[in-house]
């Protein structure tokens, strides 16, 4: 079910990128009129203050970076042009197998979806997903994928596997930066023991998920204390999270 080498060559190069909308404020305050980052800008701004960007940012990066050594692949997603949008990606081998690369919900590897593949399994599978085991049944002209926890519950979501039109996929993205959530989000894979764990900030609280179960971390009372322990997971410069933190505290 793992991706052939020169995919996950260049899926590597995305395992310390976080999925946020601290980006996507602090961008929409900008004295810029087109707010979907093209890949440049997006490079120069993870230079500049180790940021990354919401899932449409990774998506279009994951997507250059692909083409960049010549692997085909399409951008697809769910309820685009709305506050439930979530966009990936899928990547194909020389075969032509497909594999879901999908940043924005933090996966640890790419996982193939083509059912007629001989490497197919519908069986629980480790090391895709922090924190839980994955199960990938067809569903449609998509994938339904069950997540399995350690303390037994199960949660699931349906990726719809056609490709979207680039120049629609783009418009969408666009409408989306511009769709600004008062509730701050970042999510990470971050070591823990012999596994990678999900770490997440959202709506001024934060949680470590793992295979020994959800972690509830203690709460924090200072947006500098948030600016130090996000700076702690994700290197993201300091100046900037208190900056973009102040600017949800206004929202809210």
């Amino acid at each position: 079910m793992y991706a052939p080498q020169n995919i996950l060559n260049v899926w590597r190069k995305f395992d310390e990128f976080p999925m946020e909308r601290l980006t996507k404020l602090w961008f929409f305050n900008q004295d810029s009129r087109k707010k979907q980052r093209d890949v440049s800008l997006m490079k120069e701004h993870r230079s500049q203050f180790g940021i990354t960007g919401n899932c449409y940012d990774l998506a279009i990066w994951l997507l250059d970076e692909l083409q960049k050594k010549r692997i085909t692949a399409y951008p697809i997603g769910h309820d685009l042009n709305s506050e439930d949008a979530h966009v990936a990606v899928i990547a194909l081998d020389e075969s032509g197998n497909r594999y879901l690369c999908d940043l924005g919900d933090q996966w640890i590897n790419p996982i193939l979806v083509d059912t007629n593949s001989e490497n197919y399994t519908e069986e629980k599978l480790s090391g895709f997903f922090p924190g839980a085991n994955v199960q990938a049944i067809p569903k449609g002209q998509g994938l339904e994928i069950f997540y399995h926890r350690s303390n037994g519950k199960v949660s699931k979501q349906v990726y719809n596997i056609i490709p979207i039109d680039m120049d629609y996929f783009l418009r969408a993205a666009e409408y989306s930066q511009n769709l600004i959530n008062p509730k701050p989000l970042l999510e990470c894979r971050i070591p823990y023991k012999n596994e990678i764990a999900h770490w997440e900030f959202s709506n001024w609280e934060s949680f470590l998920s793992t295979s020994d179960g959800l972690f509830v971390e203690q709460k924090i009372d200072t947006i500098e204390k948030w600016a130090f322990n996000i700076n702690e997971v994700t290197g993201y410069d300091m100046k900037f999270l208190i900056n973009v933190l102040e600017q949800y505290k206004e929202l809210s």
